[in-house]
C-alpha cells in the first residue's frame, strides 16, 4: 500500500465524508481519497451485513490505516438514516476540518428475499438505510452548500451516490434493494439539476465488486481468481470516486457510471422511445394493436439479474 505522500494528488486538501466506510467498497474509497490528499470522515455504524448491530471498531480501524499512511481522518459512527444524526456526520467534517467539499453516500445493507416471501420490516429497513440515508445526508449537505453560496463563497461541492445494477435493471430476489437503488438513481438526477446553481455536482456509481453483500448472493461471480487481475476486488471502484470527488470533475454531473474491474461505462437512463400519437383518445379495443406496433419497433428490454 502506497503512502499518501507524493505529488499530483487529485484531491489535495479536499474534505470528504464517506458513509459505510468501515468495510468493503467504502473502506477502499476512504483509503484512496486519503492517498489522493483528502481529509476524510470515516462513517460506519459497524453493523452486520443485514444492518443489525453496531460497533465503532470498523470505522476506527480505517482511520488508523489512514493515519498510518500519513493522512488525516476521523471516525464517526452515527446512523445515516437518522435525520439529526445525518447532520452530525457532516458537522464532524466541518468542526474537525473547517469545511465540507464532498459527500460520498455508500452505506447500505441487503435483506434478500423473493417478493412473495418478503416482509414489511425488510422493506422498511432496506428503504431506510439506502434511500432515506442517501436523502438525509444529501439534504443536509445541500443546505450547507447553499449557505456557503449565499454567503458569497464559490463552493465546488460533490455528491457521489451509490446505486446498483439491481437498481438500473432489477435483480431477482432483491425487490426491496432494487427499488431503493432505483430511487437513488432518480434522486441523483434531481440533485444535479437543483444544486448546480450552488456549485455542486451530483453523480452516482453502480459498482460490481466483492463485498459482504455480494460474495454470498453472487458467489461464483465474486470468487477471487487464483492469479492475475482480480476484477471483483473492491479497490477497483475507488479511483472513479476519487476523480469524481476532485475539482477536475466539475463539468460532470447528472450521470450514473457503472464500474466493474477495469471497465467504466455510462448508464443510459429512461428516455422516450417508440411512440404513436393518434391525435385523439385511444379506444380500448385498439390499444392492443397499437402496443404490438410500438413494441415491434422498440429496443428489447434488458432482463433483470438472475432472470
Amino acid at each position: 500500500m502506497s503512502t499518501v505522500e507524493g505529488t499530483g494528488r487529485i484531491c489535495e486538501g479536499r474534505v470528504v465524508v464517506v458513509t459505510g466506510a468501515g468495510r468493503g467498497i467504502g473502506r477502499e474509497h476512504a483509503l484512496e481519497l486519503a492517498r489522493q490528499g483528502a481529509k476524510v470522515v470515516v462513517n460506519d455504524l459497524g453493523g452486520a451485513a443485514d444492518g443489525k448491530g453496531t460497533s465503532d471498531g470498523p470505522a476506527a480501524e480505517v482511520v488508523n490505516e489512514i493515519r498510518a499512511l500519513g493522512g488525516e481522518a476521523i471516525a464517526n459512527c452515527d446512523d445515516v438514516a437518522d435525520w439529526q444524526a445525518a447532520k452530525r456526520i457532516l458537522d464532524t467534517a466541518i468542526s474537525r476540518f473547517g469545511r465540507l467539499d464532498v459527500l460520498v453516500n455508500n452505506a447500505g445493507f441487503v435483506r434478500d428475499r423473493m417478493l412473495v416471501s418478503s416482509g414489511e420490516d425488510e422493506y422498511d429497513a432496506v428503504m431506510r438505510v439506502h434511500l432515506k440515508g442517501h436523502y438525509a445526508m444529501a439534504r443536509h449537505a445541500a443546505a450547507y452548500f447553499r449557505e456557503r453560496s449565499k454567503a458569497g463563497e464559490t463552493p465546488d461541492g460533490r455528491i457521489i451516490n451509490t446505486t446498483s445494477g439491481a437498481g438500473l435493471l432489477g435483480s431477482v430476489g432483491q425487490s426491496c434493494y432494487s427499488a431503493a437503488k432505483a430511487g437513488i438513481a432518480a434522486l441523483t438526477l434531481v440533485q444535479a439539476a437543483e444544486l448546480a446553481r450552488y456549485g455542486v455536482t451530483a453523480n452516482a456509481i453502480a459498482p460490481a465488486a466483492r463485498t459482504r453483500m455480494t460474495e454470498t448472493a453472487f458467489a461464483e461471480m465474486m470468487e477471487k481468481p487464483a492469479s492475475g487481475f482480480d476484477a471483483m476486488a473492491p479497490d477497483n471502484v475507488a479511483p472513479l470516486v476519487a476523480y469524481l470527488a476532485s475539482t477536475a470533475s466539475r463539468a460532470i454531473t447528472g450521470q450514473v457510471f457503472e464500474i466493474a474491474g477495469g471497465k467504466i461505462s455510462v448508464a443510459e437512463g429512461w428516455r422516450e422511445g417508440s411512440a404513436r400519437d393518434l391525435g385523439r383518445r385511444w379506444r380500448s379495443d385498439e390499444v392492443g394493436a397499437g402496443l404490438a406496433e410500438l413494441l415491434a419497433r422498440a429496443r428489447p428490454a434488458t432482463k433483470p439479474y438472475g432472470a
